[in-house]
């Protein structure tokens, strides 16, 4: 029996993990907009095209894998964010994904950049980005990237550790200028997220605590510093949230810190960073929020809290990423080999996997997935599709359905890849990193090129 002629009905719908919920979807042709970015379209031949280009062609041009970036999708994105948060300070989270070209969209777009690391800061600097518009993160800044960042003249630099404001305050001290800084604080709430993304609970590596006193204390220290000025407290409560009970609890716990500095030294900080984390849809089943919606409950929830304890409202910053260019990219594949395994499910393997996208191996993410280089007829089928790598855990989607029909050479793509997937990409097995290609008003570039074999050579010197 052929794989189209199967009696009509979905296969192997009764084997999902258990917490999984996957419905068979009623048309495998159908795009979730919440999914897709916003210029993707299927024509009546099934054929994906974004920006108005046929993802056949761009296959052929650019080869697969390839993440395709919705640049008109992103700076949309951008302005709405803005707008949204009107009288505040949006700064996109480079962690995401950070190239030379994305830095000049998000600049002409009225945003700010967070970077936390020396090389992104290269990157951001590289791209003309003003550097007053940059905060720099992270938990274990080097002396030589604090140099830099001073040297360079970012706007922020957010302090983590005691000893990385002793570090900022004598490097600036050696060049005779004063060091705008936030304290990082950790505010006791733990996000409904996965444990590795979640970043506020007392046990892990980032801030410094409000419950012991270790927040309070860095901010005495740094008062006490001619060479730092303290604008404010930084707070982020993890990623992928979809609602806003955690940024209120942290919001009240970081005003009581800003109303107990008040007390303690005569001074009200002008600013608070609640950070960013909001979730994306990467399923049907996610729901996030929109940004309007987000930034009227987070300024009522800090105006409320400062009003309780009868502080000036602080200049608000927030730090979307993911929420910006998560849903703005998809990764195209080429399809290699099908196998079905009876009473389970078929498994895809495709040209790319973990060292394109190790979301799902590392946090166990759920992605979707589609036929985008045909149309097809044929009865979904429970799927999984998997990587190249010799790794059994490299999967990209663990549950989707598609057409039955699937077969080598078919492409398949994967929605909601903006974030992380390219900023984590790996050499595993000595596979080389995919390309960014953007796309805007029918017309396709390259914004980061496909690494080669010689890419990979030219670092082994042995």
């Amino acid at each position: 029996m052929s794989r189209s002629a199967h009696p009509a009905g979905p296969r192997h719908a009764d084997v999902l993990p258990e917490g999984h919920h996957l419905q068979v979807p009623e048309d495998l042709n159908a795009l979730d907009p919440k999914v897709w970015s916003a210029t993707t379209e299927r024509g009546d031949d099934g054929v994906l095209r974004v920006a108005g280009l046929d993802v056949r062609d761009l296959a052929q041009e650019f080869g697969t894998p390839a993440y395709i970036l919705d640049e008109a999708d992103l700076r949309a994105r951008c302005r709405d964010w803005k707008e949204a948060f009107a009288g505040a300070d949006v700064f996109y989270a480079g962690k995401a994904f950070l190239c030379r070209a994305l830095v000049r969209w998000i600049a002409e777009e009225g945003l700010n950049l967070d970077v936390c690391s020396g090389g992104e800061l290269a990157v951001a600097l590289s791209a003309g980005m003003e550097p007053s518009r940059i905060a720099f993160h992270g938990n274990n800044k080097s002396v030589a990237e604090i140099e830099r960042a001073i040297d360079a003249g970012v706007g922020r630099i957010i302090v983590d550790s005691y000893e990385e404001i002793a570090r900022v305050a004598f490097a600036a001290e050696q060049r005779g200028v004063v060091q705008k800084v936030l304290v990082r604080v950790t505010v006791g709430v733990e996000a409904h997220t996965h444990e590795f993304i979640a970043t506020a609970h007392e046990d892990q590596k980032f801030g410094l605590s409000v419950s012991d006193g270790k927040a309070a204390e860095a901010v005495r220290r740094i008062l006490k510093l001619g060479s730092l000025e303290l604008l404010g407290l930084h707070s982020h409560i993890g990623s992928q949230i979809f609602d806003t009970a955690g940024f209120e609890v942290s919001a009240r716990r970081v005003v009581a810190l800003l109303a107990a500095i008040r007390d303690e030294h005569g001074v009200e900080l002008p600013e608070i960073d609640l950070g960013g984390g909001l979730g994306i849809a990467y399923t049907s089943a996610d729901d996030p929020q929109t940004p309007a919606d987000i930034a009227r409950q987070l300024t009522e929830i800090v105006k409320r809290e400062c009003h309780a304890a009868d502080l000036t409202v602080p200049r608000l910053s927030v730090e979307p990423g993911r929420a910006i260019v998560g849903p703005s990219a998809f990764t195209l594949y080429e399809v290699g080999t099908t196998k079905e395994l009876d009473g389970l499910r078929t498994y895809v393997s495709v040209d790319g996997g973990m060292s394109d996208n190790i979301r799902t191996a590392l946090y166990d993410a759920e992605y979707t997935v589609s036929l985008v280089s045909r149309a097809s007829g044929a009865e979904p089928v429970l799927s999984r599709v998997v990587g190249k790598h010799c790794e059994s855990g490299d999967i990209v989607v663990r549950d989707a359905y598609l057409p039955a029909d699937l077969a080598p050479g078919d492409l398949v793509a994967v929605p909601a890849t903006g974030a992380y997937c390219r900023s984590m990409a790996s050499n595993y097995n000595h596979v080389t990193r995919p390309p960014v290609v953007a796309v805007r008003d029918g017309k396709a570039r390259v914004v980061v090129r496909r690494e080669t074999e010689e890419d990979l050579l030219r670092l082994d010197v042995g």
